[in-house]
């Protein structure tokens, strides 16, 4: 009998950027039991498929062996069950997102993904420390620090005893290239030849071969102090994402025997009832039992106006409590809070490579061996077909070397990627992938459903007809006593009407639903009837005045529900409901049209009450709709040539979704936001999805940007150095100070998500 494969998770400290995860991905697959492995560069793991052979000490032993620490993390888990903090969403994150063939609503995977990287060149040992280390106390700092002061001494010496200065620098070169040797072998005999740290070793000693012991020694200084600086930059981007879960408090206070205590807040399980004072930190996602408070969701939804929350409303974890106490029941453990998932959302994400990134792994693939090919070629034909001076055209050859690692050509993608997913993160823009977020700067058409995205999705009181001798304060004041004690959604949008004028509803007795009909009780001593027009003319045995029912047929033709007031049996008016538009929703359809993108909606409404939104904010409108019609739709329009984003509520919409280019969720639907579309936005603002794709086309902008910055100065210092114009140290700054450069440059992605 077959023994199902084991899933094992590793955290490893010390990467960089995706093909340091690539270097540890190749040593795990040349493990003897190992099927599949997907390492994550931003959550710092790797997790393993394997059989029951393999332990999950030889796996880290594995990776220790290239210059990480890795230790195993939990227990293994049979490969069926869902490993510690994976995404369970049904989601592909590894797919090309062609949405040909996509399936948002599937089943969860179960398999380990593996994301198939070809890049077997840019591959540091990177050895950062601890998270929460400071970077000087790592132990690469510790190695460039030591090689500097190596160098300085060996300078300061042969100065002092010149005759012995060929002696001193070879001995301080030997500082930091013994380590990046040791390192390079490893690589090599785990699969990897083609390292950046192989390169260096070979010039470096050929430099030495050739007299030119100073310059080899400052290379390797150099060389190390860019590494370090690498991950000094990688660092921080890593950070702002593991900085997500720091929003969430350490401790909760929750009602524990009539007394409050104080626990962990991982500890808090659900059910349990917190007790947040003003000024702190919500530790669970939950719903408010009791108190009314303005609660600032900046943190997860990037929303900067505090909202008000009272009983019955839910809350996040990691949100401020601003104004009074709240008791809250807990919804979520710790470990599915929506801070939580949206760090392992993002951490995951940045797994499912981007089409350009896959397009440069595979040119870094044959860049290196090519470089070498030319290096070489540089060492020998001058000398052997023009007699060239062998020193001269070795040492050239030597510093092309050099320019072979395409560590800034690889990182140029994925640097980038990572901070636009956490730029987007921390505004509560949330993209499944550096595929998603490629695919939404070139979409053409956003096609939006109506109640809940382009509307609040809940009625309010847009129309008040009072009908002789009846005043609107009288018509609002009689309704709303009437329905003080009704949770129904006109009651609620009745209530919210006169409470914005300052009217306090009056006592009512004798309040009774009448199915079918309306409502009727007594106000002030008088009978009082609400409901629809057609139980109203029979209430008021068809009494009503004509015009009136005239304005009610017109407001319902309008596409607005429309309630009939009886005082007495006589009409007092009319009450007029509608889904009325997010406040910022024709604004936010008009910045999608100036960046060059056609709205419509397609909604499973009333024709009515969508034409009357879609004559309100400008849009085309295509009611009625079956969610297959949603989808035949999107369809038709892939078909004609167009690039469609579908922003829906993530369930009636789902067929829809999965037809689109980017599927969106959008909407209260907090679950369904983080769980089914390939993006998501956390709070209703219309505006969002235009705030996408200018991320989105900033990004890939960057992303351009950098592959010309990783180019540009590899093509100029290869020229430069054929011709004799640079050596080895130039050679060195055209791959660390470029990895540098494209990395630091990444991260203004990051400045704007601090300003959004």
């Amino acid at each position: 009998m077959t023994t199902a494969p084991i899933r094992s998770r590793l955290r490893i400290e010390g990467m960089d950027c995706a093909s340091c995860a690539m270097k540890i991905e190749t040593a795990l697959k040349r493990v003897p039991g190992v099927t599949e492995v997907g390492v994550s560069v931003t959550a710092g793991t790797a997790t393993v498929l394997h059989g029951d052979e393999v332990s999950d000490a030889v796996l880290a032993a594995k990776v220790n062996a290239l210059g990480y620490q890795a230790r195993p993390e939990a227990g293994s888990a049979p490969a069926g069950d869902p490993a510690p903090g994976a995404c369970d969403c049904g989601h592909d994150h590894d797919a090309d997102h062609g949405h040909d063939a996509h399936d948002h609503a599937g089943p969860a995977h179960d398999h380990v993904h593996d994301h198939d990287h070809d890049h077997a060149s840019h591959d540091h040992a990177h050895e950062d420390g601890p998270v929460d280390r400071p970077w000087w106390q790592a132990p690469k700092a510790r190695l460039a620090g030591a090689a500097a002061l190596a160098y300085i001494v060996a300078a300061i010496a042969g100065f002092v005893l010149p005759e012995w200065r060929d002696t001193f620098f070879p001995v301080a070169m030997l500082v930091g290239l013994i380590p990046i040797g040791r390192k390079a072998a490893a690589a090599a005999l785990n699969g990897t030849p083609f390292s950046i740290e192989m390169l260096m070793t070979v010039a470096a000693l050929g430099a030495l071969a050739i007299g030119a012991a100073e310059e080899a020694a400052t290379v390797v200084v150099l060389f190390l102090i860019g590494e370090l600086l690498e991950g000094f930059a990688a660092g921080r981007a890593r950070a702002s994402i593991r900085a997500l879960a720091d929003l969430v408090p350490a401790t909760a206070r929750i009602e524990r025997d009539g007394a409050i205590a104080e626990v962990p807040a991982e500890a808090v399980p659900v059910g349990a009832v917190l007790v947040v004072r003003p000024g702190d930190r919500i530790a669970a996602d939950g719903i408010v039992l009791s108190g009314a408070s303005a609660v600032d969701e900046a943190p997860v939804t990037g929303e900067s106006v505090p909202k008000e929350k009272a009983a019955g409303d839910t809350v996040f974890a990691g949100t401020v409590n601003t104004a009074a106490v709240l008791r809250i029941s807990v919804t979520a453990a710790h470990a599915d809070n929506t801070i939580a998932r949206i760090v392992r959302l993002v951490e995951e994400a940045q797994s499912a490579r981007a089409p350009t990134e896959r397009i440069i792994d595979r040119f870094a693939r044959w860049y290196t061996p090519a470089v070498v090919v030319v290096a070489a070629l540089v060492m020998v034909l001058p000398p052997l077909l023009f007699a060239a001076p062998w020193t001269v055209w070795i040492y050239r050859g030597l510093a092309i070397l050099l320019i072979g690692c395409p560590c800034a050509l690889v990182i140029s993608t994925p640097a980038a990627i990572a901070a636009g997913l956490a730029s987007g993160a921390r505004r509560g823009l949330l993209m499944k992938g550096g595929a998603v977020l490629e695919s939404l700067g070139g979409i053409t058409h956003a096609a939006f459903d109506k109640t809940g995205t382009l509307t609040e999705g809940r009625p309010a009181v847009t129309d008040i007809l009072p009908a002789a001798p009846f005043s609107e304060v009288d018509l609002l004041r009689l309704a709303a006593g009437l329905e003080a004690g009704s949770s129904h959604p006109l009651a609620r949008a009745v209530l919210a009407a006169a409470e914005s004028v300052g009217i306090t509803p009056p006592a009512a007795s004798l309040v009774r639903a009448v199915p079918g009909r309306g409502l009727t009780g007594e106000v002030d001593g008088a009978s009082l009837f609400l409901g629809a027009l057609g139980p109203a003319r029979a209430a008021a045995g068809g009494s009503l005045d004509a015009e009136l029912v005239a304005a009610a047929e017109r407001l319902g033709a309008e596409g607005r529900t429309v309630a009939v007031l009886l005082v007495k049996g006589v009409p007092a008016g009319l009450l007029a409901f509608a889904d009325q538009p997010r406040a910022d929703a024709r604004a936010g359809l008009d910045t999608l049209r100036g960046l060059g993108i056609e709205p419509l909606m397609l909604t499973g409404d009333q024709i009515a009450p969508a034409e009357a939104v879609g004559r309100t904010l400008g849009l085309d409108v295509h009611a009625g709709l079956l969610p297959e019609d949603k989808q035949r739709l999107v369809t038709d329009l892939r078909a004609g040539g167009a690039r469609v984003a579908k922003i829906g509520d993530g369930i009636n919409d789902a067929p829809a979704l999965a037809a689109a280019d980017v599927g969106i969720a959008m909407g209260g639907a907090t679950d369904v936001a983080l769980e089914t579309a390939d993006a998501a936005i956390l709070h209703g603002r219309v505006g969002d999805v235009a705030a996408m794709v200018q991320l989105s086309r900033r990004t890939m902008a960057i992303i351009h940007q950098n592959i010309a910055i990783a180019l540009g100065l590899k093509a100029f210092f290869l020229v430069t150095t054929v011709l004799g114009i640079t050596g080895l140290w130039p050679a060195i700054l055209a791959d660390t100070g470029a990895t540098v450069l494209v990395t630091a440059n990444a991260l203004r992605l990051l400045a704007d998500g601090r300003r959004g």
